[in-house]
């Protein structure tokens, strides 16, 4: 894996205004650290058709255009937040995204290939020392209580549960293994200063192009096993963010609740103004369901959609940039059914 190069440039003139955001997870948030480790094809976006609406080129995100953490920057009135591997001078102070694509909250989960969980908080707490260094201590302490830190993590730990099916674990203690390793992080986090925190739960993983593809489901319907999977972790999940809030001083939090948002969009897509929910834009096979856009893994041909913007997904797990627009704006000011007990803007003004 790539170690990250340290140049650092970050100048203060005068005091600053808006909250940082920090970003950790997969690829959902991960907007090119990919671009800087070896890793396999399919954890790669940055080649065609990746990036061709917004951008106009490929930049590691796995989108047709912006990913969930850009819009959530535009909202929060900062600046696009750069990928922390890539090699130049960062400036810190409006936050940094650590995410990595095929990354899990368990360190095994494709190991050697990501940036997992585990690895994305070193380089926090390298950041923050960095910070430290060049801001001194009060003016970092205030920083780190100021930012919010968003987190979307779990997906390719149960994508390897479900695809191997040689687990010795029962789903129940796969998730509270996969929850405790989340919680553990937001943990560390609080200890080096964070206090705001924006936690999307599992998406309606059975509804997924790859995921229904993958045990062949029947036309219009979702794998029941994934979305139980996801179910789970999300029950838990939402019980131990309650504890963390008693046991953790000044600890506030954003659950997102990505389940019950995905599955309305992707059964739902004229209500938001799709044309298609359960077939991926750019993919081959039934429901575009193979992973192959681009045609850089082992499948070499795929199809392709004329316009994204009529699509729920891009490829067979992404959403598409109009998707996680929508996704965003739910986050950033949705009702506490979406978000709560806060929404990502009261996190952001507080």
């Amino acid at each position: 894996m790539a170690s990250p190069k340290f140049s650092f440039c970050i100048l203060l003139l005068f005091p600053k205004e808006n909250a940082a955001l920090f970003v950790f997870g997969d690829s959902i948030f991960d907007v090119g650290n990919n671009n800087y480790i070896n890793t396999t094809a399919d954890n790669h976006a940055n080649f065609f058709p990746y990036g061709e609406t917004f951008f106009k080129y490929p930049t590691g995100r796995f989108s047709d255009g912006r990913v969930i953490p850009d819009f959530v920057a535009e909202y929060a009135k900062l600046p696009l937040i750069p990928p922390f591997l890539f090699p130049g001078n960062q400036r810190y102070i409006d936050g940094i995204n650590f995410a990595s694509a095929g990354a899990g909250a368990l360190v095994e989960t494709h190991q050697g290939l990501v940036i997992d969980l585990k690895t994305q908080l070193s380089y926090f707490k390298k950041v923050s020392k960095v910070l430290r260094q060049e801001l001194g201590v009060a003016e970092t302490t205030t920083l780190l209580a100021k930012a919010v830190y968003l987190i979307n993590i779990g997906s390719n730990d149960y994508e390897v549960y479900l695809t191997e099916k040689s687990s010795v674990f029962t789903p129940e203690k796969y998730v509270d293994m996969v929850v405790g390793s989340l919680t553990a992080v937001i943990k560390e986090i609080h200890k080096a200063g964070g206090r705001k925190f924006g936690v999307l739960n599992m998406p309606a993983m059975g509804c997924v192009p790859f995921v229904k593809i993958l045990v062949n489901a029947p036309k219009g319907s979702c794998v029941e096993e994934a979305s139980a999977l996801a179910k789970l972790h999300n029950s838990v999940l939402s019980v131990e963010l309650g504890k963390l809030k008693k046991q953790l001083k000044g600890f506030k939090y954003s659950y997102v609740d990505f389940f019950n948002l995905s599955f309305d969009l992707i059964n739902n897509p004229s209500k938001y103004g799709f044309k298609e929910g359960g077939v991926a834009c750019c993919g081959s096979g039934p429901y575009r369901g193979n992973f192959s856009c681009g045609g850089k893994g082992a499948e070499k041909d795929y199809d392709l959609c004329e316009n994204p913007s009529e699509y729920v997904f891009f490829d067979s797990v992404h959403p598409t940039e109009r998707a996680d627009q929508i996704i965003s704006q739910f986050m950033w000011s949705g009702h506490q059914s979406i978000a709560g007990p806060f929404n990502l803007k009261t996190l952001f003004q507080e």
